[in-house]
């Protein structure tokens, strides 16, 4: 019986997919041994095992009997919530992939995503319901739309219908650890989104990884989820937590506030969390202005630089917490070094060591180690490497080259053989923990008729880390163009957490022998919190 077959027997194919290590079993063994303890609570909602495992066995049921089989797509556009992660876990059990989607993007990039990665359905919510019908109706390629809180309009199924239909029909279907269980689309340096594709095996790595960085831990465990699901540090947060069985408490987006943050946190016993360095800086202001009762054992942060004064006043505010960072990226699933705590101040600006579950090597451009000290490209190795770019050979075999797969991470190594990042060279900008890569927003800044000429670099940022800033050449004709006129285009191509924050207008791009634009020029004259640019 093969991956994509269906079982005509229950008794001969359980035993076997009950084998499989997958967060989908883990889901249903703790229904069966812990069936009425709270598995996922969101604001005033707490979803037991017992329910959890329910519930995504009817959204799979619902999903089969429309016609999704294994392999099939389903593109989620959702806020932070815990139907999210139901149907996450429904699509996998019939082996479908879940493709998450940023909410933030605009209509012409999620078009894209429908289009490369081939969705023929769409799982959204009410107020993001618009958007997605715009999708629709531009790509003609959505076959049907489910909404979690409402199915009024013409074409929307009702999630909640949905999984009261039940799930007495849902055909078991075993799923290999191999297989794809997400594809995360990652912005590459052409410009174009790229799907990594994520296994179940690379999850599980990810579930290891993650435990083995921490305090041990006990049963009582609470987990705060802040980052947006549709992110890899979002979703693969669920990895540990499905695979040890403790509660999750999933934050929801919008405008971050520190109190209420502290405030869930406090109500909710949270045990351990992960925010990005801008949400720590107001978390520990906040603690510090009106100090509440935590029992936080484990902090950490990651996604963006952290400075000297936010680690200090992480340590400070929260003395009795391990102090973690965790660095990383989508196709590694995606931590691939960690920071201990008690290395955290002795060892300012370094991502920390390579994590157990991967081999690594520092190498120079003909993929010759380099000596201790030296700068070379991070490259990796380990069962929490994705399993390629979805539809992108040419785009795997370069990021494979070698027999290892490329970050594009400058890094040197110490000699206590802590890392530190030397540079980017994917040229990409980390922006309040959002990755925004240059040449994606160089290409539609091009696209504009009164460009000529564009380069994107980053400026240093108090808050942020770093912002994009465009430095534009005019087209001949045209004398003028303020950020204000640009807005109205942006909006139309890219997300608003791309939208450059400063226009420079200038004669010319300075240029090397081949013809190349000399950003290290650009960073020099516009990439400093001292260059005289407005926020």
């Amino acid at each position: 019986m093969t991956a994509t077959q269906e079982s005509t027997s229950e008794s001969t194919t359980e035993p076997l997919r009950s084998r499989r290590n997958h967060w989908n079993n883990q889901v249903q063994r703790h229904s069966f041994m812990t069936p009425d303890r709270a598995a996922i609570t969101h604001l005033d909602r707490s979803t037991t095992w017992r329910a959890l495992d329910e519930r995504s066995r009817a959204f799979a049921a619902a999903l089969h009997r429309r016609g999704v089989r294994f392999g099939d797509r389903v593109l989620m556009a959702l806020l932070n919530r815990t139907e999210y992660i139901e149907a996450v876990l429904g699509a996998n059990l019939i082996g479908a992939i879940p493709v998450p989607v940023n909410i933030r993007m605009s209509p012409a990039e999620v078009c894209h995503l429908v289009a490369d990665s081939g969705a023929r359905l769409i799982v959204t919510e009410k107020p993001l319901a618009p958007l997605m019908d715009a999708v629709r109706v531009a790509t003609g390629a959505i076959d049907a739309m489910i909404v979690v809180g409402g199915g009024d309009e013409p074409g929307h199924l009702d999630y909640d219908a949905l999984l009261a239909e039940g799930s007495s029909d849902l055909p078991g279907i075993d799923v290999p650890e191999d297989t794809v269980a997400l594809i995360m689309y990652t912005s590459g340096t052409t410009g174009k989104p790229k799907g990594a594709m994520l296994t179940h095996t690379n999850l599980q790595a990810q579930a290891v990884t993650t435990i083995n960085a921490g305090d041990g831990g006990s049963d009582d465990d609470v987990a705060s989820v802040v980052p947006p699901l549709f992110h890899i540090a979002g979703l693969a947060a669920f990895a540990p937590v499905f695979y040890r069985g403790i509660r999750a408490v999933i934050h929801p987006l919008g405008a971050f506030d520190a109190d209420a943050m502290l405030d869930t946190m406090e109500r909710e016993r949270t045990t351990s969390v992960f925010m990005v360095p801008a949400q720590w800086q107001a978390v520990c202001a906040a603690q510090r202005a009106k100090p509440r009762d935590l029992a936080l054992r484990t902090i950490s942060w990651g996604a963006a630089p952290a400075s000297d004064t936010v680690l200090t006043a992480m340590n400070e505010t929260f003395p009795q917490a391990l102090n973690t960072t965790a660095f990383g990226q989508t196709e590694m699933s995606p931590v691939t070094c960690i920071l201990e705590g008690k290395d955290a101040l002795r060892k300012i600006g370094s991502i920390g060591k390579v994590v157990p579950a991967v081999t690594a090597r520092i190498v120079d451009p003909m993929m010759n180690d380099v000596k201790p000290g030296e700068v070379g490209e991070i490259v990796y190795r380990g069962p929490n490497l994705m399993k390629g770019y979805w539809r992108n050979p040419e785009g795997t075999a370069d990021a494979f080259r070698g027999g290892w797969f490329h970050s594009g991470d400058l890094v040197r190594q110490d000699e206590e053989g802590f890392l530190y990042v030397v540079d980017r060279a994917k040229d990409m900008i980390i922006s309040g923990g959002e990755n925004i890569y240059c040449a994606e927003v160089e290409n539609v800044l091009y696209g504009h008729p009164a460009i000529s000429e564009a380069a994107v670099i980053g400026r240093a940022h108090e808050k942020w880390g770093e912002v994009p800033v465009a430095v534009v050449v005019l087209a001949e004709g045209v004398d003028e163009l303020s950020l204000a006129e640009l807005e109205p285009y942006l909006d139309d191509n890219l997300a608003r957490f791309k939208h450059p924050k400063n226009l420079v207008i200038v004669d010319e791009l300075p240029r090397n022998a081949s013809g190349k634009v000399v950003k290290p020029e650009l960073r020099t004259a516009y990439g400093s919190k001292d260059a005289g640019l407005a926020d």
